[in-house]
């Protein structure tokens, strides 16, 4: 039997993505978040899983490391997609990557073409092009948590980052002052991964998309 590796992180991906593996008849051995094993078995005894960090899902299936993986939509903006197949949005771990600030901020004053803002975020690119397209200058600050700390200690004006119920921004009194894109999951395919094991691949992609296809006409 061809064996494959799929690639993928903890939390709220991990989660919505068992229903999509059951529908191809994948069903993991043990929950990641009980297990420290990175490497986990599933029911089929040619196919595993390896949990790794969200951001570093690409790089495992660009390399080879892993078949196919899944992940955010901002992840791959960031990585930049080298050397990945991505057939599917699998329209799962929904959120929104928007720009928040301060309550009481005058983003609008702020943000005049040829001014200049301090941006903090985990999401450099996305950040760049988006106030460049807006033709403001942006000091991007990388950081790697806890974002909503910059705007109230000084560290940057603004923040770029993922909202899912804006919980978060609101108990921290900053809002959401513009919408950059909407984010979900993909499936990468490492391409040669796909030439090469075609038929055990292809199977697994297909009930994925039946999946989604039946989510959307319900």
């Amino acid at each position: 039997m061809t064996e494959l590796t799929i690639a993928l992180s903890k939390g709220r991906i991990f989660e919505e993505t068992l229903p999509l593996l059951a529908s191809a008849g994948i069903v993991p051995q043990e929950n990641p978040e009980q297990s420290r094993k990175l490497i986990i078995g599933t029911n089929r005894p040619h196919i595993r899983l390896i949990i790794v960090r969200a951001s570093d899902v690409p790089t495992y299936v660009q390399y080879g490391a892993a078949d196919f993986g899944i992940a955010g939509k901002d992840v791959l903006i960031e990585h930049g997609g080298q050397g990945l197949y991505q057939p599917l949005d699998l329209n799962i771990a929904r959120c929104r990557m928007m720009v928040a600030v301060r309550e009481g901020f005058d983003y609008a004053a702020a943000t005049q073409p040829g001014c200049r803002l301090r941006v903090a975020t985990k999401y450099p690119d996305i950040a760049a092009e988006h106030f460049a397209n807006k033709g403001v200058h942006v000091d991007l600050i990388k950081l790697y948590g806890s974002m909503e700390l910059a705007p109230l200690v000084g560290l940057s004006d603004a923040i770029v980052d993922l909202v899912s119920t804006g919980n978060t921004l609101k108990a921290n009194h900053l809002q959401a002052v513009e919408h950059i894109a909407d984010i979900s999951s993909r499936l990468v395919v490492n391409k040669a991964a796909l030439k090469l094991k075609y038929a055990a691949i292809q199977p697994i992609i297909d009930a994925f998309a039946a999946v989604i296809e039946a989510d959307e006409a319900a």
